[in-house]
C-alpha cells in the first residue's frame, strides 16, 4: 500500500513540474528571411553545414507540410505576428509591388492589430524582437512611431526598421536598377515624340508655345531626375539604418560583425530576464540580399557567400541555445525555428555569383505560390514536453504560431476577429492526429491564388 502512495505521490508531482513548465514557458522564435527548405540539413542538404539548426530537428518535432501565409517579406511577416492572413489587416498589396521599400512610407502593421507580442506582454512577458521588422514605422510624422515594433507589444527593439536590400551595401547592385531599365526606355521615347510632335505643331503653326515655357519643362524634367538620383545615391543613409527602440544608432548600419552583435544582444536580453517569463524574436536578414558574413565565416562554405551567411546563423542560433542551456532555461522554453518564405531562387549578383538558395525539390521560389514559394522550414524544440526526433506531416501555417504561444502565456484569443492559425500544441503533443487545417489559402499580394485542400480525418498519405 505505501509502495502505490509513493507512486502515486511521484506521478503526482511529475504532473505538477510537467504543467507547471507547460504554462507560461519562456518563448524563443528564430525567422531566417528568405532560407529555402532544401538549404537545410535536416531537410535533406548535404553541403550546407547547419549542426544546430539540425539539432533542433533530432531533439524536438519537424514539420514537413509548413507553409508561409505568403511568398512575400512583409506579409507573410504581418501574418505570422497577428495569426491571419495578411488580407485580413491590409498587409498584402493590390500592386505589384507588395513589400515596404521605403522608411518614409506611412503605411505599416495597423494599429488595431493585436500581435501575439501584445498578448503576452500583458500576462507580464517582457519581449523583445532582434533583427528585421519590415512592418513600418511612422503615421503622419516621422516621430510617431505608430507601426514600431514598440507600440505592437515588444519592450525591447535593436534591428532594422525596413528591409536588409543590395542599395544597403555598396557595390552590391540595385534592386532598382531592373525598374529603371525596364522604364526609362518607354519614358525616353514618349518624352521624345512629345518634343518632336509640339516641334512639329508649332513649326506647322497650328500650336504656340513660347520658348519660356518649353525651358520651364525641360528645367522641371532635370529637377525631377536630379531628386531621383540624389535619393538613389543617398538611399542607404535615408533607409539602411540600424534603431535602438526608438533612437537611431547606425545610419548607415555597418555590416561588419553585424549577425555577432544581433546575438549578443540576444543573448544579453536573456540574461536580463531568467526569474521572469520572456519572449525572444530573433528576425535574421540573412540570407536576403544584399549577402553579409563575418571575417571568421566568409569563404568557409561550399555555397560561396549565400552558404556562408546560412552557416553563420546556424552558428547564432548555436549561441542561443547554448546560453539557455547555462542558464538552465532549456526546460521551460519553447524554442521555433522557420523562413518567412521560400528561397529567392533567381537571385543573380551583378558578377554573376549565385546569391539564392534552394528549395529542395518543390518548384519556384520566393514571390511565386508554387511549393518552392511558400514551403518553409518548421522546426520546435522543448526538452521534456515535445517527444525528441518527431516527423508530423500534416500541413500547418507560420500563422499557427500565433494561438499556439498565446495559449501557452495563459493568455485568451481576440474574440471580435478571424485567427487562421490553429494550436499546435495538440498536434505536437500526439494528442492530434489531423491538422485542423482544412483549407489554406495562398494569395499573390491580395489575390487569391490557389487553395489547399487538407479533407478531414484524412491522413497524409492518402492525401
Amino acid at each position: 500500500m505505501m509502495i502505490l502512495l509513493y507512486l502515486m505521490f511521484c506521478l503526482w508531482s511529475t504532473s505538477i513540474a510537467t504543467n507547471k513548465r507547460i504554462s507560461k514557458p519562456n518563448i524563443v522564435l528564430f525567422m531566417a528571411d528568405d532560407l529555402g527548405i532544401g538549404d537545410l540539413g535536416c531537410y535533406g542538404n548535404t553541403t550546407l553545414r547547419t549542426p544546430n539548426i539540425d539539432i533542433l530537428a533530432k531533439r524536438g518535432i519537424k514539420l514537413t507540410q509548413h507553409i508561409a501565409a505568403s511568398p512575400l517579406c512583409t506579409p507573410s511577416r504581418a501574418a505570422f505576428l497577428t495569426g491571419r492572413y495578411p488580407v485580413r489587416s491590409g498587409m498584402a498589396s493590390l500592386h505589384h509591388v507588395g513589400v515596404f521599400l521605403f522608411s518614409a512610407s506611412s503605411g505599416g502593421l495597423p494599429t488595431e492589430e493585436i500581435t501575439f507580442a501584445r498578448l503576452l506582454q500583458q500576462e507580464g512577458y517582457t519581449t523583445a524582437l532582434i533583427g528585421k521588422w519590415h512592418l513600418g514605422i511612422n503615421c503622419h510624422s516621422n516621430d510617431d512611431y505608430c507601426h514600431h515594433p514598440l507600440n505592437h507589444g515588444f519592450n525591447y527593439f535593436y534591428g532594422f526598421p525596413v528591409n536588409n536590400i543590395r542599395d544597403c551595401k555598396p557595390e552590391h547592385g540595385s534592386v532598382f536598377q531592373r525598374g529603371i531599365k525596364m522604364y526609362s526606355p518607354t519614358i525616353l521615347q514618349i518624352t521624345g515624340l512629345a518634343l518632336i510632335s509640339l516641334g512639329v505643331l508649332h513649326y506647322l503653326g497650328l500650336l504656340r508655345i513660347s520658348h519660356r515655357v518649353l525651358g520651364f519643362f525641360i528645367l522641371m524634367a532635370a529637377v525631377l531626375i536630379g531628386i531621383l538620383l540624389f535619393f538613389f545615391y543617398n538611399f542607404r543613409y535615408l533607409n539602411c539604418f540600424l534603431m535602438r527602440n526608438y533612437s537611431i544608432i547606425q545610419q548607415p548600419w555597418s555590416y561588419k560583425n553585424l549577425t555577432q552583435r544581433f546575438t549578443e544582444e540576444a543573448k544579453r536580453f536573456i540574461r536580463r530576464n531568467t526569474d521572469a517569463p520572456f519572449l525572444l524574436f530573433l528576425s535574421y536578414p540573412q540570407v536576403h540580399t544584399a549577402l553579409f558574413a563575418s571575417q571568421l565565416f566568409r569563404g568557409k562554405s561550399k555555397h560561396g557567400l549565400y552558404g556562408d551567411a546560412v552557416e553563420e546563423m546556424d552558428w547564432s542560433i548555436g549561441q542561443i541555445l547554448q546560453t539557455l542551456d547555462q542558464l538552465n532555461l532549456s526546460m521551460q522554453t519553447l524554442v521555433y525555428f522557420t523562413s518567412d518564405h521560400g528561397a529567392h531562387v533567381e537571385e543573380i549578383s551583378d558578377n554573376g555569383d549565385i546569391h539564392g538558395g534552394s528549395n529542395g525539390i518543390y518548384k519556384g521560389g520566393k514571390a511565386t505560390n508554387w511549393e518552392g514559394g511558400i514551403r518553409v522550414p518548421g522546426l520546435l524544440y522543448w526538452p521534456g514536453v515535445l517527444n525528441p526526433d518527431i516527423s508530423i506531416d500534416e500541413p500547418t501555417s507560420n500563422m499557427d504560431v500565433f494561438p499556439t504561444i498565446v495559449k501557452l502565456a495563459g493568455a485568451q484569443l481576440p474574440h471580435d476577429r478571424i485567427i487562421d492559425g490553429r494550436d499546435l500544441m495538440p498536434l505536437l503533443q500526439g494528442i492530434a492526429v489531423f491538422s485542423k487545417h482544412e483549407f489554406l489559402f495562398h494569395y499573390c499580394n491580395a489575390y487569391l491564388n490557389a487553395v489547399r485542400w487538407h479533407p478531414r480525418n484524412t491522413p497524409a498519405f492518402l492525401r
